[in-house]
């Protein structure tokens, strides 16, 4: 029988797929990260909450190590993110030293008890803004 956790993460990542992802990510003005798939090496966008803290931009992942954008993050961490509907090129940066539920008390309220609510291994990736 699956886990709990199991069941979540799949619920969660089909109806983000499938369902919010492809609506929220045409949105001009919701935040986006861009990583380049690693097996198929195509841009990848997936529309997300964070803030803009000087030159980097925070993000808790609601699945850690799990989410695909991550894997592709730790493939390639070369990025784009769209904040406010402008385009930025950065490096990612898996931070699972840093404490991500007190992260997400610094970030977009909305977002982030959406993370809490459905999340399991909660990691924070960081990206150092470069243009």
């Amino acid at each position: 029988m699956p886990r709990p956790d199991d069941l979540r993460f799949r619920a969660t990542t089909a109806f983000q797929r499938y369902v919010a992802n492809p609506l929220t990510r045409r949105l001009p003005f919701h935040t986006v990260l861009e990583t380049t798939g690693r097996v198929s090496g195509l841009p990848r966008r997936t529309p997300l909450g964070g803030r803009r803290v000087g030159d980097s931009f925070w993000l808790v992942s609601e699945f850690g190590e799990r989410s695909q954008y991550v894997r592709n993050i730790a493939a390639d961490p070369r990025v784009r993110v769209r904040i406010r509907g402008r385009w930025h090129t950065g490096t990612a940066y898996l931070m699972p030293d840093d404490d991500p539920v007190a992260r997400l008390r610094t970030l977009p309220r909305f977002n982030s008890a959406a993370v809490r609510a459905l999340g399991t291994g909660l990691l924070t990736v960081r990206v150092d803004l470069t243009g």
